[in-house]
């Protein structure tokens, strides 16, 4: 058997092991979606997230909008991208993952939940921020989000990021967590036309040629 050829067999053995362990929904790229199909999603902003320039930098995407234009779709297709890259990924409901935490407190395994969350280098949370949090639920999330700093997030929300902060019961985390994550993201709207710039959040402060000052001029 020639190098190459034994190369190559590893090379889609390790992706295929890649792709399980990402554990997505859907088994979906960018190439063959119908953007033509859906309008409403911002066609441009995808194809240059498609790049993959913002996980080679450990910066994070947020997806958000009307969910029934193609959101999880275009996420995980991004995600099948860069485990394409040699990325390793991890889609999880925003839910799950804090069920999992939750468990984690009470049985004495949240340390080990938090390992497996921190390790990929992309972390899906998917369906974010569609209820009011706990307490217990915001400190868990502001837990994870800093041990992730300088990893990339993938997050899908039906609310656009300037409408988190009041599922937060405690201001003071919510602007920690939030005002960090969403000034360091790239954040693509669905189901409307993109704004000529990045939205205002509470108590963000414009970072100039910040990734996230960046996403009206795709």
């Amino acid at each position: 058997m020639a190098e190459g050829d034994v190369f190559t067999r590893r090379e889609t053995v390790a992706f295929q092991r890649r792709l399980q362990k990402a554990k997505f929904e859907q088994q979906v790229t960018l190439e063959e979606f119908d953007f033509a199909g859906s309008p409403k999603l911002p066609a441009v902003q995808i194809r240059d997230l498609a790049a993959l320039h913002w996980l080679h930098a450990g910066e994070s995407v947020i997806l958000f909008g009307l969910l029934d234009v193609g959101t999880t779709h275009v996420a995980q297709a991004l995600g099948h991208l860069a485990v394409r890259q040699g990325a390793n990924v991890r889609f999880a409901k925003t839910s799950r993952v804090l069920a999992q935490l939750a468990g984690g407190h009470a049985d004495r395994t949240w340390d080990e939940h938090m390992r497996e969350l921190i390790r990929p280098d992309v972390l899906f949370l998917d369906d974010f921020a569609m209820r009011q949090l706990s307490a217990a639920q915001a400190d868990d999330l502001y837990e994870l989000l800093s041990e992730r700093q300088g990893h990339s997030l993938i997050i899908t929300s039906n609310r656009a990021p300037s409408n988190w902060y009041p599922l937060f019961p405690n201001p003071v985390v919510a602007e920690s967590l939030l005002d960090r994550l969403i000034n360091t993201s790239h954040q693509t709207p669905h189901g409307a036309k993109p704004t000529g710039g990045p939205r205002a959040v509470p108590g963000a402060v414009e970072q100039s040629g910040s990734s996230c000052a960046r996403i009206g001029a795709w």
